[in-house]
């Protein structure tokens, strides 16, 4: 667009200047005189902001009038739709709101027409507007907000800043919106290199969500119709309400080799020495998480290990894969190793391994438990599970344990001898891995429990998914760059060019 004239700029903008003499006549008068800081906070935060408002209505105003008074450009008939074809006839006087950040504004632009055709609106390409009445900046911040608490928080502190512009369940809308393009900006993005020392560690775990009804899966949604509670209030212990729906997370990051001995983990029975401080484990770097509630796991799992390959796409590096010993987890990740045919070092999460037995030989929380748990992990760490387990059998026979308590120890024994092949403790000490799910169990908390798990929400699969990514993509500090690949591939949603089939829009 050219240049405007100084003199036909002045008047859209008469508005703004006359608020702005408001609000400074206010300031120096005796009324103002009298009020306290904060008092001249709120006064300049609410007048402000409608001085804002009349200057952005100015802008617009101003360039509707240039669009309006130009004349078509010599040698052509009219603009060309997305289709390809002319619409030479021009209509002035269109109007549409426009809820922004400052508050409500006009936008008019002129529509160009061909009899059988759809109108277009050149200005709404030039100014990139959005499909609905929010502004794109309205909309970052509705996901800004809706991303840290719930979207009654997230309205009530768009009231404040903003005025009444936008409702509890439109904010709803605009964040799923928001979250289309997650997927895409990232199979786009190109991962930093690292030397092939570096370790490549992957962790996956799993977190349910509160779903309404209608979002559970088939089996749990038959659960949930089929419960028949004992009691009309509450539920009775041992009862499950079946209304959660799983989520899967996975985390992606490098850490450098920390070689650790087994003492360095957990303090022998007797104690640690003070002569000798515990060494520190490998350190996460350039950590990436991932999630969804709507996909299988699986999926979530191949786009960890996207993730991966985009890192080490020669499989020079070692890879590590730490869960908390589901099953189900560890088939999916071993089928998705052997289909990309990469070599993966699986192990237990260590936390979850020293969880099991202690309380069916001695009271949770006393010094002959913590003893006990110390003794045997001591042994499993140094790369012998299937002696530990030997032994906690003869300790359970010796003390002639039965019912809940065998039970208890049996479950031990059968979780250990289970997973033989994932509790290589010894070696990944050696070799300086991690052990530990530390980085994943935090995503759930965070990712899930902070936000998602909050008293009182039931969630639909569109809005859960959609602040699940959302808060992964924030935690990766990927926000701003998603944000503006965002908008590129909005507009050339909105506004294709009529080649449009020829390229693609990119960030």
């Amino acid at each position: 667009m050219e240049r405007y004239d100084a003199i036909t700029a002045i008047a859209p903008f008469a508005a703004a200047v006359s608020a702005f003499d408001r609000l400074k006549d206010d300031l120096a008068g005796p009324r103002a005189a009298v009020l306290a800081h904060h008092e001249l906070e709120e006064l300049i935060e609410m007048q402000g902001r409608e001085v804002l408002r009349l200057l952005f209505q100015g802008h617009l105003d101003l360039r509707a009038r240039v669009e309006r008074d130009q004349q078509q450009h010599a040698g052509t008939a009219g603009p060309v739709g997305p289709d390809g074809l002319r619409r030479p006839y021009r209509e002035t006087g269109h109007h549409r709101e426009l809820a922004c950040v400052f508050g409500i504004v006009t936008v008019e632009r002129c529509a160009w027409r061909h009899k059988g055709l759809s109108s277009i609106h050149p200005a709404d390409a030039e100014l990139s507007l959005p499909a609905g009445r929010h502004s794109h900046g309205l909309r970052r911040l509705a996901v800004m907000e809706a991303v840290r608490g719930s979207y009654d928080q997230a309205k009530a502190a768009i009231d404040r800043r903003c005025g009444k512009v936008l409702g509890k369940r439109q904010a709803e809308r605009l964040v799923i919106k928001a979250a289309r393009d997650i997927d895409a900006f990232y199979r786009q993005r190109t991962a930093l290199p690292s030397t092939a020392d570096t370790l490549l560690v992957l962790q996956v775990d799993s977190k349910g969500i509160v779903m309404r009804p209608e979002a559970l899966r088939p089996a749990t949604l038959k659960a949930h119709r089929a419960t028949r509670r004992a009691m009309r209030t509450r539920l009775a212990p041992g009862e499950k309400p079946h209304r959660k729906r799983m989520a899967t997370l996975a985390c992606v990051f490098d850490a450098n080799p920390a070689p650790r001995r087994p003492h360095d983990i957990i303090a022998p029975p007797d104690g640690r020495s003070p002569a000798r401080a515990p060494r520190p484990g490998p350190s996460a770097t350039a950590k990436w998480l991932t999630g969804a509630v709507v996909n299988p796991p699986e999926d979530t799992i191949a786009t960890a290990f996207d993730q991966a390959e985009a890192r080490d796409p020669g499989h020079l590096r070692t890879w590590v894969v730490l869960v908390d010993g589901a099953r189900h987890q560890l088939d999916l990740i071993y089928t998705e190793a052997a289909r990309r045919h990469v070599p993966v070092h699986v192990l237990l999460d260590i936390v979850h391994v020293s969880e099991y037995a202690a309380h069916a030989f001695h009271p949770p929380g006393t010094a002959e438990a913590e003893a006990w748990v110390a003794g045997h992990l001591t042994t499993i760490l140094h790369g012998q599970a299937a002696r530990a387990a030997t032994e906690i059998t003869a300790q359970a026979e010796q003390a002639h344990l039965a019912g809940a308590k065998r039970e208890a120890a049996d479950a031990c024994v059968g979780y250990l001898t289970g997973h033989l092949n994932q509790l290589d403790y010894d070696t990944a000490l050696a070799a300086g891995w991690p052990i530990a799910t530390g980085a994943i169990e935090g995503a759930c908390r965070h990712l899930i429990g902070d936000r998602l798990d909050i008293t009182g929400a039931r969630w639909g699969l569109p809005g859960a998914e959609a602040v699940l990514k959302l808060r992964a993509l924030d935690d990766n500090g990927d926000l701003d760059q998603y944000w503006n690949f965002h908008l590129a591939e909005e507009h050339g949603r909105l506004y294709p060019a009529p080649d449009q089939h020829n390229f693609q829009i990119t960030a």
